[in-house]
Order: C-alpha cells, then sequence, then structure tokens
C-alpha cells in the first residue's frame, strides 16, 4: 500500500512539472467545446397522436359469417414497419423535401437521415401511436409529421383491401380448379358406369342379384315340373278315351273332289300355340328362346296334321261308305288341355334356359365384381373429396367477400388523431446545459492526459527508492537541492498563477452555464 501510494505521489509530482502545457491543452479543449455547443444548430421537435379504434360492433355481428382478421395485430405490424425506404421516399415527396436535393447522393443522405429519425412509439397496451420527428426548421417538422401521418391511415386502409383481393383471386382460381377436377371425375363415374352398365344392380350387389336369379330359376324348374305332370296326366286321359271310344269308330268315305278330314286335336293344338306366338311376339323379338319354341311346335303340329290327313284319307278309300260318330267332348277337352299344357311346357322350358343362362353369367360376372366395386369406391370417393373441398372453397369465397366488404367499410377500423401535427416553438435539442459541463470535463480530460504523457516521456526521478527500482543499481550518495528565497518566491508566483488559470476556466464554465439558463428561461 505505502510503495502504491509512493508511486501515485511520484506521477503526480511528475505530471505537475508540465502543468502549463497541460492548463494551455485544457483552454483550447475548453474553448473549442464551448464554441462547438453553442454553434450545434436547434432541434424542433414535431408531433401528433393518432388512437387506432379496432372495436366496431359489426365485427360481433359478422361473427361465424365470416374470416375476421386481426386488427390489433395488423396495426401492430404496420407500425413497426412503416419507416421503410418505400414509405419514406414516399414521404420526401409529399413534405417536398427533395426540392432542397439537388443530386442523387444528397437524396439518398435524406433519405437515410430521415429513416434514423423518423419515429412511432406505442403509448401503452391501447392503440395509441405517438409520431415524431425532430428537425433544425419547426415547419418543416411539422411538414414531415403530417405526410406520415397520412401514409400511417393509408397503408393500414390499403393493406386490408389488397390482402382480400389477393385472398378472393387465389380461392377463384382454386374454385376454378377445382371445377375442372369435377369434371374430369364425373367423365370417369359416367364412363365406368356405361363400361359396367350389365354389372349395376340396386343395392346389395353381385351376390344379391345371384340370389334373385337362384330364386327365379328354382320356381322356374318347379313350375316346369308341374306343366310336365298336367300334361302326361292330359295325354294318359286321352289313350283312356281313345281305347274306351274304339269300337265305336266308323269310317266314311267321301268324295275325291270334296273330301274333307277333320283332325280337332291337332287343330285346337294349333289354335293354341299360334294364339302363344302372338302372344309372345308382342313382348319378344324372334330371337327370343321362347318364340322360337313355339314356332318349333307349330311346324311340328303341321307336319304332324298334315300325317294325320293323309293317314284317314287312306282309311277313308278303304272303308266302305258310312258316318263315323263325332269325337266325344271329353276327348276334344282333353287335346285342348294338352295342347295347352304342350305351350305351357315349351315356355317354362325357354325360361328355365333364360334364368340358367343368367345365373351362370352373375356367376361368372362375380369373380370380377371385387376388382370392379373396388374401382367405383376409389372413383366415387376421389369426387366425394373433390366435391366437398369444392364447396369448401366456394363457402370460403363468400366469407372473403364479407371480409372484404367488411374490411372496406369504414366503421371497422377508426382512425382519430388526438393531437394534430404541431412543432414545439422552443427546440427540444441539443441540451447545451448538459454539454457545457462534458466540454469541461473534455478539455480538464485532455490537460490531465497531456500532462501524464510528458511525465513518462521525460521521467523525473524524485527519491533514491525509485531509482534505485528503476536502473537496479546501488545508489551511492544523494546531493539535495538547496532552495533559496528567490526560487520559493517563484514557485509561489507559479502556483498562484496556475491557481488564477484554473479559476478562470471554471469561471468561463459557469458564466456559460448561467448565460444559458438565462437565455432558456427568457425564451420559454
Amino acid at each position: 500500500m505505502d510503495e502504491l501510494l509512493a508511486q501515485s505521489i511520484s506521477v503526480a509530482r511528475g505530471m505537475w512539472r508540465h502543468r502549463w502545457p497541460a492548463m494551455l491543452v485544457a483552454w483550447l479543449v475548453a474553448v473549442a467545446g464551448i464554441v462547438v455547443v453553442l454553434a450545434v444548430p436547434d432541434k424542433y421537435e414535431a408531433s401528433a397522436r393518432i388512437y387506432v379504434d379496432t372495436q366496431s360492433i359489426l365485427q360481433p355481428l359478422m361473427a361465424g359469417m365470416t374470416v375476421a382478421p386481426n386488427i390489433d395485430q395488423q396495426v401492430a405490424m404496420l407500425s413497426r414497419t412503416l419507416i421503410s425506404r418505400p414509405n419514406v421516399e414516399k414521404l420526401v415527396r409529399m413534405a417536398d423535401l427533395d426540392l432542397a436535393s439537388n443530386t442523387k447522393v444528397e437524396q439518398e443522405a435524406l433519405i437515410e437521415q430521415l429513416m434514423k429519425t423518423l419515429e412511432i412509439r406505442n403509448a401503452g397496451r391501447d392503440n395509441l401511436y405517438t409520431l415524431s420527428f425532430r428537425d433544425s426548421s419547426a415547419e418543416r417538422a411539422k411538414r414531415v409529421v403530417q405526410s406520415l401521418t397520412s401514409i400511417f391511415i393509408e397503408s393500414s386502409l390499403g393493406k386490408g383491401r389488397k390482402d382480400s383481393d389477393g385472398a378472393k383471386k387465389f380461392i377463384e382460381d382454386q374454385i376454378k380448379a377445382y371445377v375442372v377436377k369435377l369434371e374430369e371425375a364425373e367423365s370417369r363415374l359416367k364412363e365406368f358406369r356405361l363400361r359396367n352398365l350389365d354389372m349395376q344392380t340396386n343395392e346389395g350387389g353381385i351376390a344379391s342379384m345371384v340370389g334373385d336369379i337362384n330364386g327365379l330359376l328354382d320356381r322356374a324348374r318347379l313350375e316346369l315340373r308341374e306343366a310336365e305332370k298336367a300334361r302326361d296326366s292330359a295325354r294318359s286321359q286321352i289313350e283312356a278315351e281313345k281305347s274306351q271310344a274304339s269300337n265305336f269308330t266308323m269310317r266314311s268315305v267321301l268324295q275325291e273332289s270334296a273330301m274333307q278330314v277333320a283332325t280337332p286335336e291337332v287343330d285346337a293344338r294349333l289354335a293354341v300355340q299360334k294364339q302363344s306366338l302372338d302372344g309372345l311376339l308382342q313382348r319378344f323379338t324372334d330371337q327370343h328362346p321362347d318364340v322360337a319354341n313355339t314356332r318349333r311346335l307349330i311346324a311340328e303340329l303341321e307336319e304332324r296334321k298334315q300325317a294325320e290327313v293323309a293317314e284317314l284319307r287312306k282309311v277313308s278309300l278303304a272303308s266302305p261308305v258310312g258316318a263315323a260318330p263325332a269325337p266325344s267332348l271329353a276327348l276334344q277337352e282333353l287335346g285342348r288341355m294338352v295342347a295347352a299344357s304342350e305351350v305351357q311346357v315349351a315356355s317354362l322350358r325357354a325360361r328355365v334356359a333364360e334364368y340358367e343362362s343368367r345365373a351362370r353369367k352373375a356367376r361368372e360376372a362375380m369373380k370380377t365384381a371385387p376388382k370392379i366395386e373396388i374401382e367405383f369406391a376409389q372413383l366415387n370417393r376421389d369426387y366425394s373429396v373433390q366435391k366437398k373441398n369444392y364447396e369448401s372453397l366456394v363457402a370460403r369465397r363468400e366469407s372473403a367477400s364479407l371480409a372484404g366488404d367488411l374490411e372496406g367499410n369504414s366503421g371497422v377500423v377508426d382512425f382519430r388523431l388526438i393531437d394534430p401535427p404541431r412543432a414545439a416553438p422552443n427546440p427540444v435539442a441539443p441540451n447545451r446545459l448538459l454539454l457545457l459541463p462534458m466540454a469541461i470535463g473534455a478539455a480538464l480530460a485532455a490537460g490531465l492526459g497531456l500532462a501524464f504523457v510528458l511525465s513518462q516521456l521525460r521521467a523525473v526521478f524524485f527519491d533514491p527508492h525509485a531509482l534505485r527500482s528503476a536502473i537496479g543499481l546501488p545508489i551511492l550518495g544523494v546531493v539535495s537541492l538547496l532552495v533559496t528565497d528567490a526560487r520559493r518566491a517563484k514557485e509561489r508566483r507559479s502556483t498562484g498563477l496556475f491557481a488564477l488559470a484554473f479559476g478562470g476556466l471554471m469561471l468561463v464554465f459557469f458564466g456559460a452555464s448561467v448565460a444559458l439558463t438565462f437565455l432558456a428561461n427568457r425564451g420559454g
């Protein structure tokens, strides 16, 4: 501690030896600082306060019908991004600041300066914003704040409209794209249904269709067996009736020119078959199996009739002339029953064959049905998803349109100018009362720094211990300086002059401070 104190005293004594150069530098720096402080131009501040009212009655009324934008967030983001280069360039033109800039370099410097000096402050949680700007001209500062206020309001309103228009345009493009997709999907569904027209069934699918066909086939087979049994029974009764009436058969011979042979059984069956053919042709085409079977039976009956007529003619020619009794009514009725049974059997056989063919086709279709059903489900699923997205986009388009109208309504966001742009009558900068002490402090620091540097460059040892520590050699002796009265008087005069110079420096500082305070109070 003693060594550190000794070193400090030694440095102070060395600096005291160079006090006059230090005092001269301190005066020069002080005078220069005071001149600079007094020469700094005054800055006038212009400001305006804007309140953004985002609470509108339209918002709760339109809730659920539109996508309500976050107005508070938009305004806050706008306040942070308002001071951008495009907006500042626009502000320069609006405030006529570009008239004083003749070159491109000056315009760039002006824009950079404005971007650094313009301020937008948010006063708390409420949407209350303060716009301020400082300039050497109060009128110019006021014009800048007025232009900035206009840009702030216009940018907030215009941005909402641009966002709404962009959203509606994007949704319109997406709707057009989905219309094309829906048309393509509907075309694929139509082609699939036309390609698999025979596979389309009611609810239940191919398996239900196969079950229905098998049920119809079983009923047709049962009806066929019943018809065959009825026909065989009628034939048996005819044979019995013929055997009973064979003893009473009479032959008759007709003259060759007017011979007529009657075949009532065959004629009755032919009449029934022809009547059935007429009914079938009204419902089916010539290629239908029932029509073909009926025509085949008619041809067989006509051949049988011709054979019976030829046989009866031979018998009539060989027998004596006589009259034969007419066939019994029972025999005729049985003949008609047999003919009707033959027609019914043929019809049922054709029906059974048709149902068997359908059953075979249905069983074959069951093998490919899963693949077709999966393809149909995939097509229908894609169509359903696209249709759902299309309907959702249409609904969102209407919501975006309402949201755009809501944003364009002046009642949604209300900009209230609380304090119009105005410039303060008194300058707000620089604070010369604060800058003066700083100038004096800088002058004193410059003087002390110079004295310290000179003391280190031209070092002087004031005690033998410091010298021994510096050279590392033993000290043999010390010669003391004999101070005379004249030297002491000279030292006292020098110290007094130094104190006078220092006091003058402080006096200048306090005088400048008092003068500035007086001028500030007088101007206020």
